[in-house]
């Protein structure tokens, strides 16, 4: 389950996950000078080709998957020879930086608990801002490290949590965003850069979700979700409190800020209105007028400006992978990149000078990897290898976009993760992977869970059903309501799909998935006993009412958005028990697992204690891993190779060694 207040004011943007281009290398055909011989010698056999090795070459545990490095997070010091990042290098997440030409990394946090993140350095000297929570717990708070490495919380309070929104134009101030003041809603601070003096700017009492600020700091864009599928956008004027409707609101549609112009004279957004796809229109602030900008075939997911507004970025998601334009902001015309590597680029940032960029490359087979390329340089500087280097990369697979018919005919787009040893002659047990959300949407990327299990002999085909995002607004809405129902159908639909694959063995087939994906997998065993061989359900939910009842106050403002999606625990309770995995889990007879954080704000630990402790009860196998210092998600190394070896283990009993006819 997701929610967000979403904030980005000049200069700040949350991770943007854009595509690479591609880099295509052609081999020219060799060819000799010398003359040919007067006379042809007799034929000889040719040299016998080197075997090929067999894929994978070998099976590799979780261990060797978790000691991959994670890196994340870029943001130039501010004479822009360094880099500030994150990564779990010592199984815990810290803080580090290191020099934009590459070298040694210099540890700024180092912690052995709690997960540090870093967010950014001051414009103008080397202190930084870094985050983290409390063992899971999402209540982040922002901390400055100052230039002798001592730490102050710039955000103090017990269930506070903060969110960073980026530096003013000339780096005297820096805007945050939190709920100290009402744990519901967030309110706007702008902070001194010199004495951390605060001021507030906007004080949300209404429930708005925080947007843009203009370079200016005059105008602040707001949001009200009204379900989720549309929303409406106003901009505010600080000075006046005069507030603008952006949106249209005789033609309800998804509509989301991006960006105000560097002269702030225009509000860049985009909008679903009268379309399937997110397109990028703009607003303009002195008289109220639209203008269109671009469109694609797909989403136009976010669209921003580079510091001092030289270039603008757009980002688009094209059928599960996603690629990135760079246009010079003046004349519209694209900006040619230097070939880049292959992968998906991700958390692009652009240097305050405009004469560089840091990003990091992600391939199915390539994790995140950190680069910096200067506009005047033909490539860029690869600055980490994060693979461990004792698996080879060809051992991985590649993913592929795959689609079939549902009950209905509707189409449903599908990454594949195939086994390089699956075969006819090989049949292989296989998993639906189901995504979080809802509206969430797996992708092509490094994912090491998935390319641990293809790695170990399952086919997993991580489902878009109906509900995903990416695929356009009525394939979006196309789950409303229907929790429980035809998004499910959706998942029994994919196991007939790989039962027609002649490489995976029909009669081995299972389900998994986290948060809602969890949710899905607990239903396919309740509300479909007889489909699916075993679960894994990873932090999922178990029972509506209590969830929906229970979510973290600083959701309040897509409350009513998430009751129209799943259902109103104050008028649907009677729907919400039926479509609720825990009140029938007496019809539950597969092997299940569960995997859970005992920190988690989304989905309390109660949810997996119930039905744990409900489907022990019909003599099932049930494994329950719980973390105590985890939330939603597995962040630290050694709850990873403890819970996903012991999913391994778990689908190795129960799916692989199937005695078929069981």
């Amino acid at each position: 389950m997701r929610a967000s207040s979403r904030f980005r004011p000049h200069g700040f943007r949350l991770h943007i996950f854009v595509s690479s281009l591609a880099l295509v290398f052609g081999l020219g055909a060799c060819s000799s000078d010398a003359p040919a011989p007067a006379a042809a010698p007799a034929a000889t056999a040719p040299a016998p080709a080197a075997p090929a090795v067999a894929r994978p070459s070998q099976q590799y545990s979780i261990e060797d998957f978790v000691e991959t490095v994670a890196v994340s997070g870029a943001s130039f010091s501010s004479d822009e020879s360094r880099i500030l990042f994150s990564s779990n290098r010592t199984g815990i997440w810290n803080v580090y930086e290191m020099p934009v030409a590459g070298g040694e990394w210099k540890s700024i946090t180092a912690s052995t608990t709690d997960n540090n993140y870093a967010v950014a350095f001051f414009p103008a000297d080397d202190r930084r801002l870094i985050t983290r929570d409390q063992g899971g717990n999402e209540l982040n708070h922002l901390y400055v490290i100052e230039a002798d490495g001592s730490e102050k919380d710039l955000t103090p309070g017990d269930k506070l949590r903060a969110q960073f929104g980026g530096f003013s134009r000339d780096g005297a101030h820096f805007f945050v965003i939190h709920n100290g003041r009402d744990p519901r809603f967030f309110d706007l601070y702008r902070y001194s850069s010199s004495d951390y003096s605060t001021e507030m700017l906007f004080e949300n009492t209404e429930g708005y979700e925080i947007g843009a600020l203009s370079a200016d700091q005059q105008h602040l864009a707001l949001s009200k979700s009204i379900t989720t599928n549309e929303s409406s956008l106003f901009v505010r004027n600080l000075q006046s409190g005069e507030l603008r409707e952006v949106s249209n609101p005789q033609q309800r549609a998804q509509v989301s800020d991006q960006d105000f112009s560097r002269d702030s004279a225009w509000l860049y957004y985009t909008t679903n209105e009268g379309s399937e796809f997110m397109r990028l229109r703009r607003f303009s602030l002195a008289d109220g007028s639209h203008e269109e900008v671009q469109a694609a075939d797909w989403d136009i997911v976010a669209s921003y400006f580079s510091h001092n507004g030289k270039y603008r970025a757009t980002v688009v998601n094209v059928d599960g992978s996603t690629q990135v334009e760079l246009y010079d902001a003046a004349t519209g015309v694209a900006k040619k990149l230097p070939a880049l590597p292959s992968g998906e680029i991700r958390g692009l940032q652009i240097a305050r000078s405009e004469q560089r960029m840091a990003f990091y490359v992600n391939g199915d087979r390539q994790p995140n990897d950190l680069y910096v390329l200067d506009f005047n340089a033909a490539e860029p500087t690869r600055l980490t290898t994060s693979l461990n280097p004792k698996i080879d990369a060809a051992d991985l697979v590649e993913t592929e976009v795959v689609r079939f018919k549902s009950f209905d005919g509707m189409e449903v787009p599908n990454i594949l993760w195939k086994p390089q040893q699956a075969s006819a002659d090989n049949r292989l047990p296989a998993i639906v992977w189901v995504h979080g959300g809802p509206g969430g949407q797996t992708t092509r990327a490094y994912n090491p869970v998935l390319q641990y299990l293809a790695n170990n002999g399952y086919v997993v085909l991580g489902i878009n059903n109906r509900g995903s995002s990416g695929y356009g607004k009525s394939f979006f809405a196309a789950d409303d309501g229907k929790h429980g129902r035809e998004p499910l159908w959706d998942c029994i639909e994919a196991k007939k799909y790989l039962q027609s694959l002649p490489y995976v063995d029909p009669d081995r087939i299972g389900i998994a998935g986290g948060s809602y994906g969890g949710y899905m997998t607990l239903a396919a065993l309740a509300f479909h006993p007889d489909e699916f061989d075993v679960g894994v359900n990873i932090f999922g939910v178990s029972n509506w009412l209590r969830t929906l009842e229970n979510i973290p106050p600083y959701w309040e403002s897509a409350r009513e958005a998430l009751y129209q999606e799943i259902g109103n625990p104050n008028t649907q309770r009677e729907f919400l028990i039926e479509t609720s995995p825990l009140f029938h889990a007496d019809k539950i007879k597969k092997p299940l697992m569960v995997l859970q954080g005992a920190n988690d704000p989304r989905v309390i630990q109660a949810e997996s204690d119930d039905i744990v402790e409900a489907v022990r009860k019909n003599g099932v196998p049930v494994e329950y891993v719980l973390f105590d210092d985890e939330g939603h998600g597995f962040s630290k190394k050694a709850n990873q190779i403890r819970g996903y070896g012991a999913m391994l283990a778990f689908l190795d009993q129960h799916l692989k060694g199937k005695v078929v006819g069981n």
